[in-house]
C-alpha cells in the first residue's frame, strides 16, 4: 500500500471514529457539515479522496482545526512501548508511584497508568484536570478507598469501578499493604 493510500485509509478511519465518538448518524453529520450523506459514507470507507473544502467543513462540524484533523490521521495507528520506555514518576512524600503504561497518543482518547500507593498514602485532587474525564480503575493488589463527590467506595483486589470526575476526588490506601491498580482515563470526546 502506498503512503498516500495509507493516509487516505487512516483519514477515513479518523473521520468515522470522530462521528461515532460524537454519537452522530451520517444524516446528523450531513446536516451539521453541509456534506451529503452519500459523500460522508464514501469518505469513511476510503472510496473517495476528500477535498480541502470537504475536510474544512468536517473539521468545523467537529469543532477541530483542520490541522488537528490531519495530524490525528497521520499519527501511527499502532505504538508499541516496551516497559523500559514507559515514563514513570515517584512522589516520595505521598508514597505514590505512577507508570504511564499507555501514555497519551494523537488520535486516541484513552491513556492507561499503573499506580502504586503505599500504606497510609492519600492523594487529594481538589478538581479534575479535565471536566468529566472518564476513569476505569481495576485494583490489582491491596485495598483502596476512593471518595467521589463526598461518597466513599472501598475496593479490594479484583474490584473495579468506573466513574467520571466531576469535582473533588480522594484516592487513599488504608493498608496494611501496598495497593496497585490500573487506571484507564478517556477524554470526554475527541
Amino acid at each position: 500500500m502506498s503512503d498516500e493510500n495509507r493516509f487516505e485509509r487512516q483519514l477515513a478511519e479518523r473521520l468515522a471514529a470522530l462521528r461515532t465518538a460524537a454519537g452522530w448518524s451520517l444524516d446528523e453529520l450531513a446536516a451539521k457539515s453541509g456534506v451529503s450523506r452519500a459523500t460522508l459514507s464514501r469518505l469513511e470507507r476510503a472510496e473517495t479522496s476528500p477535498t480541502a473544502t470537504l475536510l474544512s467543513r468536517l473539521a468545523r462540524a467537529h469543532g477541530l482545526p483542520l490541522s488537528r484533523l490531519l495530524a490525528d490521521a497521520e499519527a501511527l495507528p499502532v505504538r508499541l512501548l516496551r516497559a523500559a520506555e514507559q515514563p514513570s514518576w515517584h512522589d516520595q512524600q505521598s508514597g505514590f508511584e505512577r507508570r504511564m503504561a499507555c501514555p497519551p497518543l494523537a488520535g486516541f482518547a484513552t491513556e492507561v497508568i499503573e499506580a502504586r500507593l503505599a500504606p497510609g498514602a492519600e492523594l487529594v485532587y481538589e478538581e479534575p484536570t479535565v471536566a468529566r474525564l472518564e476513569h476505569h480503575l481495576c485494583l490489582l493488589e491491596g485495598s483502596v478507598s476512593l471518595t467521589l463527590q463526598g461518597q466513599t467506595y472501598g475496593l479490594t483486589a479484583g474490584d473495579s469501578i468506573s466513574f467520571r470526575v466531576l469535582g473533588r476526588s480522594v484516592f487513599a490506601n488504608p493498608g496494611p499493604g501496598p495497593a496497585r491498580y490500573l487506571l484507564a482515563m478517556t477524554v470526554p470526546s475527541l
